[in-house]
């Protein structure tokens, strides 16, 4: 089974007429996502794609049932969708655009919170439930149907990481792609226990990479709580501290935020970590089978 999306995920895409946002919801709906149109304001009424169009995510949710939306605006209007989003009733927000001021993200995590939505990102490629729905930028065609849950902060390190388990014959119920900024909406915690109380995901990946500390907080929640294996992985193992590699959340202060200290924090709680990427099925297959 899936977590968090499915066949019955009914989407729009805010900000559908734009260049990303047009070439992102014909892939999804291509993919067999159940894309039921978007807004864009200014444009109410018309058609992109066979798919209606709307002034306001109010009128599209309304008019449509939608439970979900992806959001492909510029950072400068990023919260405003996010709120609009939250406000007019949709549950899963899932947010591409990357360069969301951080004071910004918080304000919006905590309307979305008072509004009983879950937020996905921002500056994250989205998530996929294979064969059911894409919600995202995620290359369908690397993802298989199965059994393995997928929790990462990188979105190209996901897609190498399952292209190494689909080609072992793992595949996966639900992979997401939480985002790297230094405060993102769902992390590790709430989704380790998703994928916990999911009865078909019987293993969990969980990619990491160096900067603050979640996870060593989702070593010690899995510690506690998680009975399925967990294999992880973790990026940045060769960055040099107070340098930012790639993605805003991923930098080191002194010893705070390195890879080290968080693949001990991960050993230390019974979390087999691989040192490559093509480790990973090694360590499932070895794990399943015990």
């Amino acid at each position: 089974m899936s977590i968090l999306i499915n066949k019955e995920t009914r989407l729009l895409v805010q900000g559908i007429t734009g260049r990303d946002g047009h070439f992102h919801a014909v892939k999804m709906k291509e993919y067999g996502t159940n894309v039921a149109g978007g807004t864009s304001p200014g444009k109410g009424g018309t058609e992109i794609d066979g798919l209606p169009v709307f002034n306001t995510m109010y009128e599209a949710v309304k008019q449509t049932q939608a439970n979900t939306s992806i959001i492909f605006v510029p950072a400068s209007h990023a919260v405003d969708t996010i709120m609009e989003a939250a406000d007019a009733g949709i549950k899963l927000i899932i947010c591409i655009s990357e360069g969301v001021p951080t004071l910004d993200v918080i304000k919006a995590y905590r309307f979305t919170q008072l509004k009983g939505a879950k937020l996905i990102g921002p500056n994250c490629p989205g998530l996929i439930s294979p064969e059911e729905s894409l919600v995202g930028i995620l290359p369908g065609n690397v993802f298989k149907k199965g059994n393995i849950g997928v929790i990462s902060r990188s979105g190209t390190l996901t897609y190498e990481i399952v292209y190494h388990l689909t080609t072992n014959g793992m595949g996966q119920s639900t992979a997401i792609g939480m985002g790297g900024d230094p405060v993102v909406g769902l992390y590790f915690r709430e989704l380790l226990e998703m994928f916990q109380n999911d009865d078909e995901t019987e293993a969990i990946v969980m990619i990491g990479e160096i900067g603050g500390n979640a996870e060593e907080l989702a070593a010690e929640y899995i510690q506690k709580h998680i009975t399925k294996p967990v294999v992880a992985f973790i990026a940045g193992q060769s960055a040099p501290p107070e340098k930012q590699m790639g993605h805003a959340g991923a930098i080191i202060s002194g010893s705070s935020g390195s890879a080290q200290e968080k693949i001990t924090a991960l050993t230390v709680a019974g979390i087999q970590v691989a040192k490559e990427p093509a480790e990973i099925p090694i360590l499932l297959k070895s794990l399943l089978s015990e």
